[in-house]
């Protein structure tokens, strides 16, 4: 599958409409992972959108984001950022076969500053 045609089954998989986005950086200002993320929320849609796929499946980004859906929250076009990035994410473990991201090393990358929902989260996402 080359990668136009995986952008394509992202967007089929996450639902989102990546065209409705306003590139306006609500969603980066309220990720609480934003730090610790090579690409960030908005960054997400606008690879997707203009086929900068190969960026995304060589970083660990998609791996970073607790799932907290700060950034859907807060999007004013409801593009959901977040189910975008799950997408890739299943992509990427569909690829490799396996998570990039262990339970145990969740808790040596908490942060004081985490929001309870980003911890709850992750520890769903990957104790499954």
């Amino acid at each position: 599958m080359d990668l136009s045609e995986q952008a394509e089954n992202i967007k089929r998989i996450s639902g989102v409409d990546t065209k409705k986005c306003l590139r306006c950086g609500k969603c980066t200002a309220s990720c609480p992972n934003y730090e610790d993320m090579e690409y960030h929320p908005h960054q997400f849609v606008y690879f997707i959108e203009n086929g900068y796929l190969d960026r995304l499946l060589k970083s660990d980004a998609a791996f970073r984001c607790m799932t907290c859906f700060a950034c859907v929250e807060r999007c004013p076009r409801d593009v959901k950022p977040a189910k975008l990035i799950e997408a890739v994410r299943l992509t990427l473990v569909r690829q490799k076969d396996s998570n990039r991201l262990k339970p145990y090393d969740i808790i040596e990358n908490l942060n004081a500053d985490l929001p309870q929902q980003a911890i709850v989260s992750a520890m769903r996402k990957y104790t499954k």
